[in-house]
């Protein structure tokens, strides 16, 4: 399906079961949050494993994301999506009716196989529709979505939270009906054509080596310092670990016939900066979510609807960029001039949040609020717009499934190191004597500081950036011959 000769009314038809699929997927990120100090007192959840309800989503999303672009080169891209929907729902349930924090750990990393594959399908089936020029226009509604539902999950999360005949569980079972109605629309909407590589092959020691790396090196950001020291055997051992599994996997893709990250998209200079600003971008949306609903709750006094409440103005942010960016790329066909503004009103939002402690005036929080949303929606979608511009229609899936990979690793380590040392500074702080919301309100300002550091990546990534013209075509064209 493309834009060309088919009316906008079709292809809007076909997003709408999409856009519902990546609704419910990032929202299964974010509706916790503010839902996180209730669930885990709930289930006499430890601070680490406070963490780890997000981290385990993030970690298994992160882990499955390439598998499933690779599965869009093979098969179906809406059977998969479907499949990935079905997943999801599994994983919801269980979560909905765990019985213990660990319990509830397993079941949102199944809730993260099913998120990992519908997140970079989305974009993948978007894809194989759009040209990469009228994309521009669609990513304005794909960044709308994330912000309703990256931004509005807290509220939603606290609402019901709040509301006595609903519950935290209902955190996970609000997603299931949305989920089926998902179903049913992608059933009825969505047609693409299969394009399958009969050549393409699945890396599954590459997917291994990667997550184990991934998860070593969690487990020791979430420990060290804590239940071991940071100059202990543990700690050598589990980063030596790390490294050496790195190894390997780097060892293992320069031989795979499919790697799962695969090295000839990573050597394209396009490629290569568009994944590191996701990186930036990626931490930024999860760590904002995450981390500023915990910081009205805690250190502010507010309730979890009122903490959800607060955080409108990213979401009105991500939102009125979003939608004015997207229009103006498909207009004029040039995507850096707002990358690079993006990135640096995300970084600007940063710093500003870097400031923050206990008692710092709402309206200044506001404020960065509005920065870091302003960014989020001008780089988000536009750094996977920049790769699939790139590359060609056979290598879309394997390319969007790339940068999609590395914004969810962004987002998991981001999550697990600046929760970690939020968790030991507030640590420092009670010993020293100091009440909570002051020891909490003065580790976030410190963590959102680290968060500004990450998030001048970005601005590196776009500056480097060379200017591009999005194609008018679905596919890149082929390589003229060269002249005798």
């Amino acid at each position: 399906m493309s834009t060309t000769g088919k009316p906008s009314r079709q292809v809007l038809e076909a997003l709408s079961g999409l856009l519902l699929a990546l609704f419910v997927s990032t929202l299964a990120s974010t509706v916790v949050s503010t839902a996180l100090p209730r669930m885990l007192a709930d289930l006499h959840g430890s601070p680490t494993q406070y963490t780890w309800v997000v981290t385990a989503t993030l970690l298994a999303a992160t882990a499955a994301t390439p598998l499933w672009g690779k599965l869009a080169d093979l098969y179906s891209k809406k059977a998969l999506i479907q499949i990935a929907t079905v997943v999801f729902i599994a994983g919801s349930v269980a979560s909905g009716l765990a019985q213990s924090a660990g319990q509830l750990i397993a079941a949102r990393a199944v809730q993260g196989v099913g998120v990992g594959g519908l997140q970079p399908l989305v974009q993948i089936a978007i894809g194989a529709m759009i040209p990469p020029r009228e994309r521009g226009r669609y990513a304005g509604y794909l960044s709308s979505v994330t912000a309703i539902s990256t931004i509005g999950g807290p509220l939603l999360g606290g609402f019901i939270v709040d509301t006595s005949w609903l519950g935290w569980r209902w955190c996970f079972f609000i997603g299931v009906p949305v989920s089926v109605l998902n179903l049913i629309l992608l059933q009825l909407t969505l047609k693409l054509p299969t394009v399958r590589r009969d050549d393409v092959t699945i890396d599954y020691w590459g997917a291994t080596l990667i997550t184990a790396a991934v998860s070593l090196l969690l487990i020791w950001v979430s420990f060290v310092g804590d239940s071991f020291a940071w100059g202990s055997w543990q700690t050598a051992a589990m980063v030596g670990g790390t490294l050496v599994l790195l190894v390997l996997a780097a060892w293992v893709e320069t031989r795979a016939a499919e790697p799962v990250v695969p090295p000839r998209i990573l050597r394209q200079r396009t490629t290569a900066l568009a994944i590191l600003g996701s990186l930036a971008a990626g931490t930024a949306m999860y760590g904002a979510a995450v981390f500023l609903t915990q910081y009205f709750q805690v250190s502010r006094g507010h309730t979890p609807t009122e903490a959800g409440l607060l955080t409108i103005p990213m979401m009105a942010g991500i939102l009125i960029s979003s939608i004015v960016a997207g229009r103006l790329i498909s207009r004029h066909g040039r995507l850096k001039p707002f990358l690079v503004s993006g990135a640096i009103s995300l970084t600007a939002g940063f710093a500003v949040l870097g400031l923050i402690d206990s008692g710092t005036p709402i309206a200044l929080i506001a404020v960065a609020m509005v920065l870091i949303g302003t960014g989020v929606g001008m780089t988000l979608q536009n750094f996977v717009l920049v790769v699939q511009n790139a590359v060609a229609l056979a290598d879309i899936g394997a390319a969007s499934a790339t940068v999609a990979f590395f914004r969810s690793l962004g987002g998991t380590i981001g999550v697990a190191v600046l929760g970690a040392v939020l968790a030991r500074q507030v640590a420092a702080a009670r010993a020293s004597g100091v009440p909570v919301p002051v020891a909490y309100g003065d580790a976030t300002g410190h963590i959102f500081a680290l968060s500004a550091a990450v998030a001048l990546l970005g601005v590196v990534a776009a500056v480097l950036l060379q200017p591009v013209s999005l194609r008018t075509s679905l596919d890149k064209p082929a390589p003229e011959p060269a002249d005798r």
